[in-house]
């Protein structure tokens, strides 16, 4: 993995790190941490990234901002510094599908209008839905109002703005790479849009603006300002900024344009999920509420705890947290560093405690595999395969999501699911305990900002649906002659009732009748491939999303499920084809 460390180290039960020289482990009076001196700033450089292209584009059907060309600059000369090529035009005719699968993210930098034809945004679904990056600058909001698919992929269009001034930015998210090099807040000259909509329920906000910090912001106090969201398939980046000249001159928010590029490009990990209702624990500003348990410390500056010393922990006395819940936070190791985050156990001034009656989820990526970063400390691995695709590296901010649903503990690493456990241990409780933030040890120096829980409720699975699948002419969709063997076509056929006319619908995306699923054949893309019947093994080519045109489209291709031909009789075969949202490509599902 990218971020491969070499320590070896001495375990005892729990994770408590031990050397011959290591003190005892002895109750030390409760302690807050200290407020240290303050931390320096995070570094604009970055650990260099593999070579990548980024392209530019900059078309404008409508007003034309004067910045275009510092900002074109500016991305220039940060490729030129972080190890990408930017290709910068105001072609529209650079869409297609063989162009933009050179470049791993795509910047619309403050283009207006309707800057692409059908055929050209046909090309960049596909390139979004295949993986690719969107990094929107400024007026990309103010673009291709039409198009539905953008609108989702820009999270918000512009409304109105107004004069330039001065503002506030409420820096909420301080672990992704576009804004961990800001404070909790932010103050700069620019023009400030109002959006539409809000995009808070659809994407994931880095910073908002502070409606009371300047005047005309119309957006009732929740006022997003950048944010990121995964979307169909691909990774989307939007920044409200840029509007200036003088924006691209601002190191602070270069180093914003540039973790946005990185993230969309994929050289970085964050959590880019919708977020909300949650509570802060430590929110940077004091630690009220937190108790020092055994010997080292936390430093707090700028927002931050930094372990020192140990064998420690720091828990979080103020309530006991039962029930279900979801505790969200985020961490970076200096080097090869040691640490963990505790939950479910009681309240007590001896770190032992914890471990000896709750779970430690680790973070150090060097140990055994049940003793590595998102493993449940010597009770479960993570799922390394996973957990290696999602960690950034020493020096990078990660994000833990750790959910509690009754004895079942799930952990989450930048958004991505890495391990899945339940107790069964009569002698200990998730449901019930404190949660706390290990000092593991002289030596280890591991930060921790934004902690922050939600309650969540917990509600039922929801039930699949059942029933037939029907298309062009009424028919229903059917596997031919009713046979479950692998590669059996499917086809339209008028509704007998019949298990060959039986879907159903769960929530893992598949359609499944005689207990298999629908499958796209080879998971091919090419227009008229088969449809079949196929053992479920929860790959792209079984996956299928019902539109709101009526189609029911396979996101892996980003085609169609379309009965062939222009006459539809009983044994029409069913295959792939380009969406075009003819009557042979409607479906009514369960």
């Amino acid at each position: 993995m990218r971020n491969t460390l070499t320590r070896v180290g001495c375990w005892l039960a729990g994770a408590l790190l031990c050397t011959a020289a290591a003190p005892a482990l002895v109750a030390a009076p409760a302690a807050l941490p200290r407020e240290a001196a303050p931390a320096a700033p995070v570094r604009e450089a970055v650990a260099a990234d593999p070579a990548y292209k980024v392209l530019v584009f900059s078309k404008t059907a409508g007003f034309r901002h004067s910045s275009i060309d510092e900002g074109v600059t500016a991305l220039r000369e940060l490729g030129g510094a972080h190890n990408f090529t930017v290709d910068a035009t105001e072609d529209a005719q650079a869409f297609t599908t063989g162009n933009l699968a050179q470049y791993k993210a795509v910047v619309f930098l403050s283009t207006t209008g309707d800057v692409l034809n059908a055929t050209q945004q046909t090309a960049f679904e596909g390139y979004v839905q295949g993986g690719g990056g969107y990094v929107g600058v400024h007026a990309a909001a103010d673009t291709e109002y039409d198009w539905p698919f953008y609108a989702g992929l820009a999270g918000a269009l512009f409304h109105s703005h107004p004069h330039n001034q001065t503002a506030t930015l409420k820096v909420e998210d301080r672990a992704h790479d576009a804004t961990a090099h800001l404070g909790t807040s932010w103050q700069r000259f620019d023009e400030w849009y109002n959006y539409r909509t809000n995009p808070r329920t659809t994407a994931h906000v880095l910073a908002s603006l502070d409606e009371s910090s300047y005047t005309g912001g119309n957006m009732a106090g929740d006022h997003p300002i950048s944010w990121c969201k995964d979307y169909q398939g691909g990774r989307a980046f939007y920044t409200g900024g840029g509007h200036t000249e003088a924006s691209y001159t601002e190191p602070a928010f270069r180093r914003h344009l540039l973790g946005g590029i990185r993230w969309a490009a994929g050289m970085t990990e964050a959590d880019c999920r919708p977020e909300s209702g949650y509570t802060a624990l430590f929110d940077g500003s004091g630690t009220t509420g937190w108790q020092q348990a055994g010997p080292g410390s936390f430093a707090l500056a700028d927002g931050t705890l930094t372990s020192q010393g140990g064998l420690g922990l720091l828990w979080y006395s103020g309530k006991e947290f039962t029930g279900d819940y979801s505790l969200k936070l985020d961490w970076r190791m200096t080097d090869d560093d040691n640490s963990g985050v505790f939950v479910g156990f009681p309240a007590s001034g001896d770190p032992w405690s914890a471990v000896n009656n709750g779970y430690e989820i680790q973070i150090d990526a060097t140990d055994t595999p049940d003793r590595t970063t998102g493993s449940v400390y010597g009770f479960k691995s993570a799922d390394t395969a996973v957990r290696d695709a999602a960690l950034n590296p020493p020096g990078e901010w990660n994000t833990y999501e750790i959910r509690v649903t009754g004895e079942r503990l799930e952990v989450f690493l930048n958004g991505r699911k890495i391990n899945d456990f339940t107790n069964t241990d009569p002698a200990r409780s998730l449901r019930q305990g404190h949660i706390g933030l290990q000092n593991h040890g002289d030596g280890d120096q591991v930060s921790f900002r934004n902690v922050r829980i939600k309650p969540t409720a917990t509600t039922p699975p929801p039930t699949t649906r059942t029933g037939e699948v029907k298309g062009v002419n009424g028919k229903c969709l059917d596997v031919a002659g009713g046979s479950s063997a692998d590669g059996t076509q499917v086809q339209v056929w008028t509704c007998t009732g019949s298990t060959a006319q039986k879907w159903t619908v769960p929530t893992d995306g598949s359609l499944r009748a005689l207990g298999k699923c629908l499958d796209v054949s080879g998971g091919g893309t090419a227009d008229g491939t088969k449809i079949q019947l196929w053992t479920c093994n929860g790959t792209g080519a079984q996956k299928w999303q019902a539109q709101g045109d009526g189609t029911v489209r396979n996101p892996q291709s980003g085609k169609c499920l379309d009965a062939e031909g222009a006459t539809w009789n009983d044994g029409t075969k069913v295959h792939l084809w380009t969406c075009h949202t003819g009557p042979n490509q409607k479906w009514t599902l369960p």
